[in-house]
């Protein structure tokens, strides 16, 4: 049977989740290996080569690299598949449902890179204004869901549409923003396979090997091009179709030979132990294929990327970029990069979520979620805070200065554990208050 928007975004939240506690441990190792007597190994092993040797030139990248620009694009690619699932059948589905997280989302990125930047204004660090911009939906979700029923289900789906949206606009930061010295030819050679990925689309083709060896050579063209390869990832999510063929008579057929499975069974001659007759093994086989023409090619790659992005790829980029060596020779006062972040992600998410969406409101521009209040929309800006995935990648792509680099994802860390803190803590006391004045 196939699964309904509502079910594939349950099993989103939930894999997201889980995938918050890997990050998190993942983070904690890469802090102590740092800073542990293993730190050279600990740098060294992310500098190694991999790849292959073909006479003079070498093909391939140090283990950073393939974490940063190849894992990364499939977790980009899977962001684009979730983008745009919500935005043609979910939560961000029409200007009803979009307006209010869109609106929040958009709030939420132009007050911190806003304080940023007048932080960090007329310095070599005012690049940078991208960090404080994101939210990183498996820390704050696995936050939120650890509440329970502290708050309502209404204020949990705002928060990931939020954090969808919040990703939308970091992908447009990243592509005008981040990327630079453009090579016409690689781009063009981008714009072509894109071309042919959208006409397949348009063609109804549905063979998804087909868009992910294109998929590939759109990446190569992208990485060559200047402009930064997850952005690969994304366009070519847009392009794998959603729409399921056929629906009714799929669905015909599928419910025939249920009934078909369910005629071969012969309870006095079955024994738990005796392997299927061939005839219900035959059956078996065909609603495998039947059950595959009731999912679209977008939801079987979805589904296929979730457990790899929530249980492999998204701690290794924790292991992999949040190791910084705290010592002596830390310079903490690189312009003003620690303050910069700390306050864009501890004040300016709350600030600039809350304030934008209190304000659109009050202008008729759109309406709050039923069932949750202007204090809970506060509670989840706080939590949205919690920048640590999104935050490091931007401040990889924003700095070459390593004392920068660092500093700001000391900066990250630090305001990720208060915003997690602060908004968890806000958030109890508020459904304490609320239990308060519902007694008589």
């Amino acid at each position: 049977m196939t699964q309904t928007p509502k079910n594939l975004f349950l099993d989103f939240v939930k894999s997201e989740s889980f995938g918050g506690i890997f990050l998190f441990v993942s983070a904690v190792w890469a802090m102590i290996y740092a800073n542990s007597f293993l730190a050279p190994y600990y740098f060294e092993l992310w500098h190694t080569q991999v790849g292959f040797r073909v006479g003079e030139h070498f093909f391939g990248f140090s283990i950073h690299q393939w974490i940063d620009d190849v894992l990364m694009a499939l977790f980009f690619l899977l962001v684009g598949l979730e983008i745009k699932r919500e935005v043609l059948y979910g939560e961000l589905c029409g200007f009803a449902k979009a307006a209010f997280p869109v609106i929040a989302a958009l709030g939420g990125m132009i007050v911190p890179g806003l304080i940023y930047h007048s932080l960090n204004a007329n310095t070599a660090s005012a690049h940078g204004f991208g960090i404080p911009m994101a939210t990183d939906i498996a820390f704050a979700l696995g936050v939120i869901l650890l509440l329970g029923k502290r708050v309502p289900p209404a204020l949990k789906v705002f928060l990931v549409t939020l954090a969808v949206a919040d990703d939308l606009g970091a992908i447009v930061v990243i592509a005008i923003f981040y990327s630079s010295n453009l090579h016409m030819a690689w781009l063009a050679g981008s714009g072509g396979i894109l071309l042919v990925l959208v006409l397949l689309n348009m063609l109804g083709v549905r063979y998804l090997w087909a868009y992910l060896l294109l998929g590939v050579g759109l990446w190569i063209t992208t990485y060559n091009s200047g402009i930064h390869a997850t952005i690969a990832g994304v366009a070519l999510a847009f392009t794998i179709p959603i729409k399921i063929t056929q629906r009714k008579q799929a669905v015909q057929g599928f419910s025939t030979m249920v009934e078909n499975f369910k005629s071969a069974f012969n309870p006095s001659t079955h024994s738990t132990n005796k392997p299927l007759e061939q005839e219900q093994r035959d059956i078996l086989y065909t609603l495998q294929d039947a059950t595959r023409k009731l999912q679209s090619p977008l939801e079987r790659l979805e589904h296929a990327l979730h457990p790899y992005s929530a249980y492999f790829i998204m701690p290794l980029f924790a292991l992999a970029n949040a190791g910084v060596a705290i010592s002596k020779e830390l310079n903490f006062h690189v312009d003003e990069i620690l303050w910069g972040v700390v306050l864009g992600l501890v004040v300016g998410k709350p600030i600039g979520i809350f304030g934008i969406t209190f304000l659109a409101e009050k202008f008729k521009i759109t309406k709050r979620p039923d069932g949750v209040s202007w204090a809970q929309i506060l509670g989840a800006g706080m939590l949205a805070g919690i920048g640590f995935t999104m935050s490091m990648f931007m401040s990889n792509l924003a700095f070459n200065n390593k004392d920068a680099m660092e500093v700001s994802k000391v900066a990250i860390l630090l305001a990720s554990i208060i915003s997690g803190i602060l908004g968890t803590l806000y958030l109890v006391l508020i459904h304490k208050k609320e239990g308060l004045k519902a007694k008589p």
